[in-house]
């Protein structure tokens, strides 16, 4: 498959493709492969970095969903 790797500055890291997925012939589905791979790399980004920023604001005393 297509795997994305994120940072929690929304960067792209690295994109690996399986060669089973590399047909010259349905490019279009690797397009979607990648598109979807991207769109979960940065989703589980966006996660991961307001997990963090509740940890890091838990103690302040701010109302909840401020952040």
């Amino acid at each position: 498959m297509v795997t994305v790797v994120a940072n929690g500055r929304q960067e792209i890291l690295s994109i690996k493709i399986d060669k089973s997925v590399a047909d010259p012939n349905d490019i279009e589905m690797l397009q979607d492969l990648i598109s979807a791979a991207v769109n979960e790399a940065l989703r589980k980004s966006q996660e991961l970095m307001k997990e963090e920023m509740g940890r890091l604001t838990s103690g302040m005393g701010l109302p909840p969903g401020l952040l």
